[in-house]
C-alpha cells in the first residue's frame, strides 16, 4: 500500500456540523483515522493569531494536518501568503485550490512564487461539470501553462459528475496528481447527485487505488462524505473500511 493510502485522512468539511476543533479531532480518531485536510469551516486562514491554537488542538490529539483548502486564489499575495503560513506551521505540504477564470493567469504567477518560497504545492480541485475546471481538457490546458508548483486534487465524485473517469484521470495526470478527495456519487433521473459510502456508487474504488499505486502516486488522500451532517461517523467508518479493504 502506498503512503497516501496508508496515511489516509478525511476532509474536515465532513464534520461541518461540529464547529469545535477538539470535537472534530475526536471524530477523526473515532472513524479510525489520524490525518485531516482542514477547510475554512474549522480554521480562519486569514487570522494568523488563531493559527497556533488550531494546529495545537490537532497535534495534541495525534491528528496530522495533511493539507488545507479548498482556497480560491486570485493573486492577492498579502492575503494568500497567510494561507501558506498556516500550512507551513501545520506541516502541510499541499493547499487544495481553485482559480477564477478571469484572474487565473495572473494568480498562477503570484501563487507559483509562494509555492517556491514555502515549499508547498497547490492542488487544483475539480468541481463537476458545471465548473470551468471540471473537465480534463481544461485542466490539461492549465497544466501546460504552469510549472510543477501547480497540480491536481482530484475529487472523484465531481469527476464522475463531469461525465469523466477518475481511473483515466489518475493515469492521464500522472505526476501532476497531488491530492485525492475520495468521494462517491449516485445520480438520480433529474441528474441530482447524492453522496454515498465510497465504492458503493459509481466509483470503482479498487481500480482507482490500483491505478494510483501503479502511477507511484505520492501526494495526499482524504475521504469526503457530505451526507448525514449531524451524524457522519457511521458512514465515514464504512468509507474507511471500504478503502482499507480495497488496498489489501
Amino acid at each position: 500500500m502506498s503512503a497516501p493510502f496508508n496515511n489516509l485522512g478525511v476532509q474536515s468539511y465532513c464534520f461541518r456540523g461540529f464547529k469545535e476543533n477538539a470535537k472534530v479531532a475526536e471524530l477523526v480518531k473515532e472513524i479510525g483515522l489520524s490525518a485531516i485536510e482542514i477547510c475554512g469551516v474549522h480554521a480562519d486562514f486569514n487570522d494568523p493569531p488563531s493559527f497556533d491554537n488550531v494546529i495545537k488542538t490537532y497535534r495534541d490529539a495525534g491528528v496530522d494536518i495533511l493539507a488545507i483548502g479548498v482556497q480560491t486564489f486570485t493573486g492577492d499575495t498579502d492575503k494568500e501568503r497567510q494561507w501558506f503560513e498556516f500550512a507551513k506551521k501545520a506541516g502541510a505540504k499541499y493547499i487544495s485550490a481553485h482559480f477564477n477564470p478571469d484572474t487565473w493567469e495572473h494568480a498562477v504567477k503570484k501563487t507559483s512564487k509562494l509555492c517556491d518560497e514555502y515549499g508547498i504545492q497547490i492542488a487544483l480541485h475539480n468541481h463537476g461539470g458545471y465548473q470551468w475546471m471540471g473537465s480534463s481538457d481544461m485542466l490539461s490546458h492549465i497544466f501546460k501553462s504552469t510549472g510543477k508548483q501547480i497540480g491536481l486534487c482530484m475529487d472523484t465524485a465531481w469527476c464522475l459528475d463531469a461525465g469523466e473517469d477518475p481511473i483515466k484521470w489518475a493515469e492521464k495526470f500522472g505526476d501532476r496528481l497531488y491530492g485525492l478527495h475520495i468521494k462517491d456519487f449516485i445520480f438520480h433521473r433529474n441528474r441530482k447527485q447524492e453522496d454515498v459510502v465510497v465504492g458503493t456508487g459509481n466509483l470503482d474504488l479498487p481500480k482507482l487505488i490500483e491505478k494510483c499505486n501503479a502511477a507511484d502516486f505520492n501526494g495526499y488522500a482524504v475521504l469526503e462524505y457530505e451526507g448525514d451532517v449531524d451524524n457522519p461517523v457511521p458512514a465515514l467508518k464504512k468509507c474507511v473500511e471500504q478503502v482499507r479493504n480495497a488496498v489489501k
